[in-house]
């Protein structure tokens, strides 16, 4: 979250209020739909991804009909406050910085955040390796946060775009250097595809619970406890059950999400 989201979303806490907009079976989730394999859309303009059917099995868990509102990720926590809709449901970490401004479910999974590079570059995750070079991340994310905290001040230029898609066009054409992103999302919507040929995850993945977070979770506004409860009881019935792990696989083949 960018300073300017930070404000608008103290401003907005303010004159908010609990309470689900809609009828008590009626679940807004808000989300971004272009960041595959969490959330896209196909080709025929349908919504899919990991987060589409977990969430749509949550939904089914809670006795809820999920209603889907899409938005761009930097608008998520301001819409959420708006009242735009109920929960943010679009792969956002659960960090110290947005818990200031809202609230989160228990955590539904957890992946890794690493860098893409050229195959070769020798580029690492670190200030000293990345000095002088551009990284792009998607607007409002954890990796912009971080990249910010933690290479801007030494010498990287960290480049937010609102669209992850548009990280990865100026990365094969060499506008920029690498991106930093959650590593099922940088697979499957680059590195997987023709277009990442010759590209990589290159080093470990980044570590800073403070700014990264305790794992992907529901956002839902301060105060609205109720629908909080709700989305956590549902949540730990699709992790018992097996649901999770299932759409993991199906999603993220054997990348690790388990969050316990």
């Amino acid at each position: 979250m960018n300073m300017h989201r930070l404000a608008t979303a103290f401003l907005l806490a303010g004159a908010m209020s609990s309470g689900v907009a809609l009828a008590a079976d009626t679940l807004r989730f808000g989300l971004e739909a272009q960041y595959p394999p969490f959330e896209s859309k196909s080709s025929t303009g349908e919504l899919q991804g990991l987060d589409i059917d977990v969430g749509n099995a949550v939904c089914a868990a809670a006795k809820m009909q999920c209603k889907w509102v899409e938005t761009s990720f930097d608008s998520l926590i301001p819409a959420l406050q708006g009242r735009k809709f109920d929960a943010i449901n679009s792969a956002m970490n659960a960090t110290d910085q947005r818990r200031q401004a809202i609230d989160f479910t228990t955590v539904v999974y957890r992946v890794p955040t690493q860098l893409i590079a050229k195959t070769g570059s020798g580029l690492e995750p670190t200030s000293a390796s990345l000095k002088g070079k551009s990284v792009g991340v998607l607007q409002g994310s954890i990796q912009e946060t971080f990249a910010k905290a933690h290479w801007e001040n030494e010498g990287v230029k960290v480049v937010p775009y609102q669209d992850q898609n548009q990280v990865y066009t100026d990365l094969k054409s060499g506008r920029l250097d690498a991106t930093l992103v959650l590593a099922p999302a940088g697979q499957n919507g680059f590195l997987s595809k023709p277009d990442g040929a010759g590209f990589a995850f290159v080093g470990a993945p980044v570590r800073d619970d403070k700014i990264l977070g305790s794992g992907i979770a529901y956002g839902v506004r301060k105060g609205d406890g109720a629908l909080k409860a709700k989305l956590d009881a549902a949540i730990a019935k699709v992790k018992a059950d097996g649901t999770i792990d299932k759409y993991a696989k199906k999603y993220l083949g054997d990348i690790d999400i388990s969050a316990k």
